[in-house]
């Protein structure tokens, strides 16, 4: 199965319905750095409802730590900042899928040191400048799922 990344996620709704998301989906989420709320917030765990037990959740203080803890995994990361869409991408079991805060996305230095693995969602619409980071995972990890053959199908 792929996993999902979460760099230092700052809102607990968005963090909460991720990680129901990947409760339903037996999705490891891996969560990397200081998150912008406190693990144990009400609003985090409301949004993940009484699924919290089913969360595969794995934290990492750094993303050296999280490439250390996922050997065979390719690591994909996801931003406005490319024009190579998601749908295009050929996703394999392994993958992790990378998302970054809520405000700022990735780290520039992050993107351009991983340019051939950088996807996007397209947006019809380029008023808007993105789209709310829970929303965004359930897009790429659903089409990930369907590429690999999952159950989720």
């Amino acid at each position: 199965m792929p996993h999902v990344c979460l760099i230092e996620p700052e809102i607990p709704p968005n963090t909460g319905n991720i990680a129901r998301l990947c409760a339903a989906t037996f999705t490891d989420l891996h969560i990397v750095g200081v998150t912008g709320f406190r693990m144990d917030d009400r609003t985090l765990k409301r949004a993940g409802l009484d699924y919290w037990n089913e969360v595969r959740l794995h934290r990492h203080i750094d993303l050296e730590r999280l490439y250390a803890s996922l050997p065979e995994s390719r690591f994909l990361y996801f931003t406005t900042k490319t024009e190579k869409p998601y749908h295009e991408w050929r996703f394999q079991p392994n993958d992790c899928l990378i998302f970054g805060r809520e405000t700022r996305g990735l780290p520039e230095d992050l993107l351009k040191a991983n340019e051939e693995r950088c996807l996007t969602i397209p947006m019809p619409n380029k008023n808007v400048r993105s789209l709310n980071l829970a929303t965004s995972v359930g897009i790429v990890l659903y089409e990930a799922l369907r590429q690999i053959g999952s159950p989720v199908r």
